[in-house]
């Protein structure tokens, strides 16, 4: 594809003729659609548009002053994205790191779009692998007297690396209710269950128990309310009686980087919009 490339966020009140009124605008100045997704949501009456976008005669800028009107006159919310900007990454740890491995080896190969910029972690066992792939790494050890101090610290490390989406992968703590709400819509968790089961801590142990016969893992965005954010990506493998608890573990690692690295994909991708408390994938 030549020339620049875009892609174009907008969510707007559901009415006819919203992709009809803004294509004509985006034609005229140059702008070829290379792919298009919408979906109206007839529950809350909402009407969500993706459209990546190519252009070789204007700047991010001069697109947007072009489609400002447009949105404008029927009160849309839109962001217009830059796809040479990678979206610049934090990944938080703790101990587990079958998921930060998956998500650097990603990255290296460039399967992700996204530039990752440190590492955050409670412990100091994993800094052996920022070193490995050249990544910084950033010890925040953390108490129960030291939350707070320990916080402070993780969100000047936010700010100072320009991050705009932090990964929880598997970071074994609870952001508290303010770092939580600073950080919506830009956090992505992996909790090692299939939600809205299993919540909090030894979720396989709990489904070990329950004797189900699929397990799972599942990449939302983070909320004040634990384990609850709006769900980006799911999956499951299947288990029967004779799979003990710590094997489910170890199928368990699997899909939950798989997932992960699914669900960063495609928020960096733009292709994710929140739609309350869910959300709407264009894939």
């Amino acid at each position: 594809m030549s020339g620049k490339q875009f892609v174009l966020q907008l969510r707007s009140p559901d009415r006819p003729g919203i992709v009809a009124g803004i294509a004509p605008i985006l034609a005229e100045n140059g702008c070829d659609i290379r792919d298009a997704n919408v979906f109206g949501d007839d529950d809350t009456g909402t009407f969500f548009v993706r459209l990546h976008l190519a252009n070789d005669r204007l700047s991010k800028d001069e697109l947007e002053q072009v489609i400002l009107p447009q949105t404008e006159q029927f009160g849309q919310d839109w962001v217009l994205h830059d796809l040479e900007h990678k979206t610049q990454v934090l990944v938080a740890v703790s101990k587990f790191d079958h998921c930060l491995w998956d998500l650097l080896h990603k990255w290296r190969i460039g399967s992700l779009p996204v530039e990752i910029v440190g590492i955050v972690s409670n412990h100091d066992d994993l800094r052996y692998i920022g070193d490995h792939f050249n990544v910084p790494f950033h010890h925040l050890p953390i108490t129960k007297e030291t939350k707070a101090e320990q916080e402070a610290a993780f969100k000047q490390v936010i700010e100072s690396t320009g991050t705009e989406l932090l990964v929880l992968a598997r970071y074994m703590q609870i952001l508290s209710d303010d770092f939580s709400a600073s950080l919506f819509g830009r956090c992505i968790n992996i909790h090692h269950s299939f939600l809205p089961s299993f919540k909090g801590a030894r979720p396989y142990h709990q489904a070990h128990q329950r004797g189900v016969k699929l397990i799972g893992a599942t990449a939302h965005y983070v909320t004040a309310d634990l384990d609850e954010g709006p769900i980006i990506e799911q999956d499951v493998r299947r288990v029967d009686h004779s799979t003990s608890a710590s094997s489910m573990v170890e199928i368990g690692r699997e899909v939950e980087a798989s997932v992960l690295s699914r669900a960063v994909k495609w928020h960096c991708e733009h292709r994710v919009a929140l739609n309350g408390s869910r959300t709407v994938v264009m894939k």
